[in-house]
């Protein structure tokens, strides 16, 4: 087994708080490892590293700071499957699936090189008699993130390079249940160049993440997880008089319009839905096709893809989907797949007894699909977040809209159509975050913004993209005037 310590001002650092979290492989149930979890007065001193760091980095030119973001892209490109095997080991998802989270985050690092152009600020001459005026966006100091274990890699990668390439140092605590990935990112970009305490790794649990809401000299907090924690985030933090951007759970939905292509939007809807096990905030948990008919082809379609997915570890090549995180996961998975049982949808395909051989113990669940599931079912309500795909049957386009528009969730949501109208009339008037037209999964790419709607995020930025530059820095407007000459005396009005 190993031990998963914290990276303080550059340097690996055990915790001696006393306190530490199992860390395990989802495939065997197997402990495989350790991690610290980090005291008040550790994160504390991690704050105080970041603090300290902190000016000299800010002042560094925007294009020093580019040049280590560039570097640092390249490393990750030459160590993509050490990074993915990083994600699979404790986390489960597939090698492949693992290699495509590194290149979604490799884009944000990307998108943070341009930081020279990012960062230009505005100025007008002449605004008055002699004034000139300019405006410019500077850092805001130590800022933090918290991430969760889903995408152990992407999602911290969806914070620190534009926190950093902005001028801020950073604190970051991962989720304990797969600490690694983050880490050895972290250190990555250490040895692209980054110096040491612009960037710290804490490990901690909930007495962490309140040191750091609570700490007057974290200026910002970006937060990714369920809702009520995102929440709870988000008011704990703006109390503190800190920006919070916090991302919170989903429901996404998919309409398959009578006029879609059947196999391509059942296909969509098994990547979408069944892929890293469900443990996505994008995945497409609801499938809501318009008329009797449609939901008759749609399910006669996926029925037999469900069945056949292909479920193993990270090792296998050939799988499809692997385990979900943990023994507590998968038993509240099933727990929803009996409710929904329970209160009268039709289990097509039933996934709560799979057991791969030799791997027994592990947290390995088969894709389950419903029908028949309406909108007061706890598996509709709720934010499953597992390998669970929900058709509900409204009879029209305009009762599907409203049934997605009244869900309190609103992070993405898809429409599969040839209509062009019935694909604009959903764009202009769905009320998500996100919405791809004949794409599942609509992540923003790094140059736009990643945000939901409603109780699926608090706060006013979305994260990443040029939301991410606004989140992280303050704008400062400076007026300028020499005056020429002998002073004409005092003026009372306001200046114009």
């Amino acid at each position: 087994m190993y031990l998963v310590k914290n990276l303080i001002n550059g340097e690996a650092v055990a915790s001696t708080s006393g306190w530490e979290s199992a860390i395990f492989n989802p495939a065997t149930g197997e402990q495989i490892g350790t991690v610290g979890l980090s005291s008040k007065d550790e994160v504390n001193a991690a704050v105080a590293v970041a603090k300290a760091a902190q000016p000299a980095w800010g002042a560094t030119s925007p294009a020093k700071r580019a040049r280590v973001m560039f570097t640092f892209a390249a490393l990750l490109r030459e160590r993509a499957d050490d990074v993915a095997r990083e994600i699979s080991r404790e986390h489960g998802k597939t090698h492949d699936d693992a290699l495509g989270e590194v290149a979604r985050a490799l884009e944000v690092v990307e998108f943070a090189s341009a930081a020279p152009e990012l960062l230009k600020g505005e100025f007008s001459r002449n605004v008055g008699p002699g004034i000139d005026t300019h405006s410019e966006r500077q850092p805001l100091g130590v800022v933090a993130g918290i991430t969760p274990f889903n995408f152990p890699a992407m999602v911290p990668m969806w914070m620190f390079p534009m926190a950093i390439a902005c001028g801020n140092s950073f604190v970051l605590k991962p989720s304990e249940r797969d600490p690694s990935a983050a880490l050895f990112v972290s250190e990555l970009l250490l040895e692209a160049g980054l110096p040491a305490g612009i960037l710290n790794v804490v490990h901690g649990d909930k007495s962490a993440v309140d040191t750091l809401l609570d700490h007057p000299d974290i200026k910002a907090v970006s937060f990714v997880g369920s809702t009520p924690i995102a929440e709870y985030v988000y008011r704990r933090g703006t109390d503190s008089a800190k920006r919070v951007q916090a991302l919170g759970g989903a429901k996404n939905h998919m309409i398959i319009m009578p006029d879609a292509d059947m196999d391509q939007a059942a296909d969509a809807l098994m990547g979408a839905g069944y892929g890293s096990a469900g443990e996505r905030c994008m995945a497409v948990s609801v499938a809501v096709p318009i008329g009797e008919d449609t939901a008759t082809r749609l399910v006669d379609a996926l029925k037999p893809k469900v069945e056949a997915l292909k479920i193993g570890p990270s090792s296998d090549s050939s799988a499809e989907m692997g385990p979900v995180i943990t023994a507590e996961a998968k038993n509240r998975i099933v727990s929803l797949i009996d409710s929904g049982v329970e209160q009268g949808a039709e289990l097509v395909v039933d996934g709560r007894d799979f057991s791969l051989q030799g791997y027994e113990n592990g947290y390995f669940l088969g894709g389950s699909l419903f029908d028949k599931v309406r909108p007061d079912m706890d598996i509709y309500k709720t934010e499953i977040f597992g390998p669970v795909l929900s058709v509900l049957e409204p009879q029209t386009f305009d009762s599907a809209v409203e049934l997605i528009n009244e869900h309190e969730y609103g992070n993405g949501t898809a429409i599969f159509t040839r209509n062009g109208d019935a694909a604009r009339k959903f764009s202009m008037g769905i009320e998500v975050g996100m919405v791809g037209v004949n794409v599942p999964i609509p992540v923003p790419v790094a140059f736009h913004s990643f945000g939901g709607w409603k109780r699926s995020a608090f706060g006013s930025h979305g994260i990443y993209g040029p939301e991410a530059v606004h989140f992280y820095t303050r704008l400062k407007t400076t007026t300028t005037r020499w005056p020429e000459g002998i002073s004409q005396g005092a003026s009372f009005t306001f200046p114009s």
